[in-house]
């Protein structure tokens, strides 16, 4: 039998199932039940503390639409496609519950700001839940770089041994990234802590209602101010895309890395048992599995980000069904982020570092290459000559298996008589990084000044 639309008054024949399977979301947008009550709840006290509503009818849907909650708490809550969304499904379920007086709920307000402002309640309630996920993660690099402040790694530019740096310098070089990820996150919440309520189907409502209380009432900072605007905007959620993407481009960032280190090459790092996996045919394998699929999941969110993006990009104002498809891209991110940050917090917190082996690394490199220009250098031999001469030196160093360490002093003085029996000792790599004392640089004194700065910033949140 045909179903019987809440909206179908005007229509004489109802679609197929295929077409009205096609055009419900509830199997998605089911995610937004709760928002859904919560939004119903404050619509509702609205109408009644303008007297929009009755009092008795008021608190009959109040009273129905927190039994409905409790149900859906116990997942006792049947959603049915015949009713296409959560709104109407809520709705028919409140019908159900109180009778006929649940179809005033819906006075001052349409299925658009209605959805509008779910949206914005679902994504308002997850900032909090990456910002503190990220923020886990970050007090697990502060601790294993104060373990590594003088652990020597090579650094690199290009994929190629630039300069040794301090392991702990490197680590907190993920804690800046993922600080502008937080902040980002937290910049978000300006824009998602607005209220469509109101704004109904896209002019406003000729009843007497109060914006100002149902936005308090949900812990909106405040409305949107044009109802036009309230109802098609999904900026709030293209930014949270573009923020989740930009955090899954530094977890894969890092995630490269740490397959590099936990290399048979590299060998700097070995990851925990429980982050790695086996080969079903080579039982020596040791796989880097979760690092992997963190990099790999930062496609997925890209895809949300731009899956949104082109639905928005040529939708007239005001509502238009494509922007049922904003949803489900968002319902993804949230999915992948929390978990990802999840998995990287356990993976950096149990990794062990091979401290040896990535000093080892910075020996017989050329990696102090610099050193020995800026030494040149302090003997009065301008930088660009004194680069061009160490450049000389390190190519005659390949041809020969000479490092320059092994450069006899006669040779050195050869190049300049003030160079002395100290240029040895700068060469060294710890040496190298703890003369590196500029603001923000590699030395021990300023890495440990980059750790208490952070610890304050973790203290106050």
């Amino acid at each position: 039998m045909p179903i019987k639309r809440m909206w179908g008054g005007r229509f004489e024949e109802a679609g197929d199932d295929f077409i009205n399977n096609f055009g419900a979301s509830i199997g998605f947008d089911q995610e937004m039940a709760e928002e859904d009550i919560h939004g119903s709840l404050a619509h509702v006290k609205m109408l009644k503390a303008t007297n929009i509503l009755s009092e008795n009818d008021a608190d009959q849907i109040i009273s129905g639409l927190e039994k409905l909650e409790q149900k859906l708490h116990q997942g006792k809550l049947k959603f049915s496609v015949d009713n296409e969304d959560i709104h109407m499904n809520i709705e028919a379920l409140l019908t159900e519950e109180i009778g006929p007086v649940a179809g005033k709920l819906h006075t001052g307000r349409s299925r658009n700001d209605q959805v509008a402002t779910d949206l914005h309640l679902y994504v308002n309630e997850r900032l909090p839940l990456v910002i503190q996920a990220l923020r886990n993660l970050q007090r697990v690099l502060v601790i294993k770089a104060e373990k590594n402040v003088e652990t020597i790694m090579p650094g690199y530019t290009h994929m190629q041994h630039a300069q040794p740096i301090s392991y702990g310098h490197y680590l907190m070089a993920y804690f800046q990234m993922f600080q502008r990820d937080i902040e980002r996150f937290e910049f978000n919440k300006q824009h998602t802590s607005i209220s469509p309520l109101g704004a109904a189907a896209l002019a406003g409502t000729t009843f007497p209602i109060d914006r100002e209380l149902s936005s308090q009432l949900l812990g909106f900072d405040q409305p949107y101010a044009n109802s036009l605007d309230a109802v098609s905007d999904r900026d709030f959620v293209l930014e949270f895309l573009s923020n989740a993407s930009i955090l899954m481009m530094h977890l894969s960032r890092l995630c490269e890395e740490i397959i590099y280190w936990c290399s048979y090459e590299f060998n700097y790092i070995e990851l925990a048992d429980e982050y790695s996996t086996g080969s079903s045919i080579m039982p020596q394998k040791k796989n880097p599995d979760m690092a992997e699929l963190i990099r790999g999941k930062s496609g997925r969110v890209y895809g949300d980000l731009f899956g949104l993006l082109t639905t928005m990009k040529s939708l007239p104002l005001a509502y238009n069904k494509d922007m049922q498809e904003d949803k489900e891209g968002v319902f993804d991110a949230v999915k992948t982020i929390l978990p990802s940050i999840k998995i990287m917090t356990g993976m950096v917190k149990t990794l062990h570092v091979h401290k040896a082996r990535m000093e080892h690394a910075t020996h017989n490199d050329f990696s102090n290459a610099t050193e020995l220009a800026d030494y040149l250098a302090t003997k009065g031999i301008p930088f660009r000559q004194a680069h061009e001469i160490v450049g000389e030196l390190v190519l005659q160093g390949l041809k020969t298996g000479t490092n320059l360490s092994d450069i006899p002093l006669n040779k050195y003085q050869e190049i300049n008589s003030k160079i002395q029996e100290d240029v040895y000792e700068c060469l060294k790599p710890k040496v190298a990084v703890e003369r590196r004392q500029s603001l923000g640089g590699t030395s021990f004194i300023q890495v440990y000044e980059q750790i208490k700065q952070a610890k304050e910033l973790l203290a106050n949140h």
